[in-house]
């Protein structure tokens, strides 16, 4: 496993981190399966956990606090995000700070959040939302900086809206935040545009979140594909979306070198850009930590084939489905 600088906290984390949203609640998600996928992820070198408590409220945390004491030798990142007050995702221009993080709903869900972990000081917390114009309220910060003063956690950032990275670029600037987490793949590569100028220039971490699109490049997707109901991707993969998605990996397997695979090319393509800290791609499965964590070894794509896959960003806005 290769590590890398996160920003200006100088840890040195994997380069490809363990993304659990996965574990929170879809479907096929089982607690003994996810630990051996977590404890394997331990053992070659994954030091990175990306995780929230609306993960099933709570239960992805629980998981990766039962990974932490199981590993008391090992120094194990946490990064973790609060919910909005009003559990709505994405935030919406016009909601204001209290409607969704006053500062009893920051210091309520860190403390829930260090309880599933088992952990006095969480190393990232972040806002599970974001609206830039929230800079000009000062009282997410003051209450940013009591819990750390209390000890109660070590960095923050903010998780920025789907195909929104343009609305995170104001607080990397502010100087406030210490990471941003955002979608960044071979179809969306918008962020390259501003965001990640401005994370160099502050020494702003970046997590690239979303490796697969939602599954998308793993490539087994179908137009005919369904899935249990109550996971979330029936909202996501809807008709409008899932044929175009399905044609556009298609696509991109024509370029595929002889012996590797789709979810491989995806994440080296994002291991190309110096600018990302770590990518969190979600895994249930050992075979999937093994296969995800090795391409880590194998380095960057060749340029001539990543030049080719930067002709495949795909333009997208937010949409009553894209959530």
């Amino acid at each position: 496993m290769n590590y890398r600088r996160f920003g200006r906290t100088n840890w040195m984390v994997s380069e490809i981190g363990y993304g659990m949203w996965g574990m929170g609640g879809w479907s096929g998600s089982h607690g003994a399966e996810s630990l051996q996928a977590l404890q394997r992820a331990v053992e070659l070198g994954c030091n990175f956990y990306d995780t929230a408590w609306s993960y099933g409220e709570g239960r992805s945390e629980r998981l990766l606090g039962e990974l932490v004491r199981g590993n008391p030798e090992q120094k194990l990142f946490l990064a973790t995000k609060i919910p909005p007050k009003n559990r709505i995702w994405p935030s919406h221009r016009g909601f204001s700070l209290d409607e969704c993080f006053p500062p009893e709903t920051i210091h309520e869900y860190v403390h829930k959040s260090l309880q599933n972990l088992g952990v006095e000081c969480i190393d990232l917390i972040q806002f599970h939302v974001w609206e830039d114009a929230w800079l000009e309220d000062e009282h997410w910060v003051r209450a940013i900086e009591a819990l750390r003063e209390q000890g109660r956690l070590k960095a923050v950032g903010i998780s920025i809206n789907r195909w929104e990275p343009w609305n995170g670029v104001k607080a990397v600037r502010s100087g406030l935040i210490d990471a941003v987490q955002v979608i960044y793949n071979i179809f969306d590569q918008n962020p390259e545009d501003e965001l990640f100028v401005a994370c160099q220039e502050m020494d702003v971490a970046v997590i690239a979140r979303v490796p697969f699109d939602e599954g998308t490049l793993i490539g087994t997707l179908t137009v005919e594909s369904t899935w249990p109901k109550g996971d979330w991707r029936n909202t996501y993969f809807v008709k409008e979306n899932l044929g175009s998605s399905v044609e556009r990996a298609e696509r991109l397997k024509a370029l595929l070198p002889p012996g590797m695979s789709l979810p491989e090319m995806a994440l080296r393509f994002i291991l190309n850009n110096p600018v990302v800290s770590t990518t969190s791609p979600g895994m249930r499965k050992v075979k999937h930590v093994e296969a995800n964590l090795a391409c880590s070894q194998a380095g960057p794509l060749a340029e001539v084939l990543h030049a080719e896959l930067r002709k495949h960003r795909w333009e997208r806005s937010p949409t009553s489905w894209s959530q």
